[in-house]
């Protein structure tokens, strides 16, 4: 059975005569450092690549830097099973999401309840229901924190709600 070659050619995203950026050209400058660290490079060779690679002004003038040089590993697509080619990463090393600002904003304001005599309740509430609803399109985290703001908005409003009802009862008796 044969499985894909773990190395790929530069795959350009736009076209050669684009500029280059200064990412681009430290993804060039790290092609040619592992081609030199594999032996595919003299120190000369190397020396003047790298050079030449941050003077380029285009993304073309970058991928002839690395055209003969092996570019990275190739993602295996997920049908390749016997044997694991590569183990997949465990979710602890993975980088966290972004977390929603309207989230934290909900628990600032739901925490303020307490402080402000409830007056930051309904923003905590407006903030939260959005928090929540762009969580669950964007996969942003932060469900906690607006999950606390909701429940600190509802329990002030709720609190609001029975004090004037009993001054209303109150006056009225």
């Amino acid at each position: 059975m044969s499985y894909p070659s773990p190395w790929q050619p530069w795959q350009q995203q736009s076209s050669p005569s684009m500029l280059a950026s200064h990412a681009d050209r430290e993804r060039a400058v790290d092609v040619l450092r592992a081609g030199f660290s594999e032996g595919r490079l003299q120190q000369a060779e190397f020396d003047r690549r790298v050079g030449r690679a941050y003077e380029a002004r285009t993304v073309g003038e970058l991928a002839l830097l690395v055209a003969d040089l092996p570019q990275g590993p190739l993602a295996i697509p997920p049908s390749v099973s016997p044997p694991q080619l590569f183990a997949p990463v465990p979710r602890t090393f993975l980088p966290a999401p972004p977390t929603n600002g309207k989230a934290v904003g909900a628990l600032v304001c739901g925490v303020l309840t307490m402080v402000t005599a409830g007056l930051t309740g309904i923003p905590a509430v407006v903030l939260g229901h959005s928090a929540r609803a762009e969580i669950r399109r964007t996969g942003e985290g932060g469900d906690a924190f607006a999950l606390a703001g909701l429940v600190l908005g509802w329990l002030s409003v709720a609190g609001w709600a029975a004090f004037l009802t009993i001054l209303i009862l109150a006056a009225a008796l």
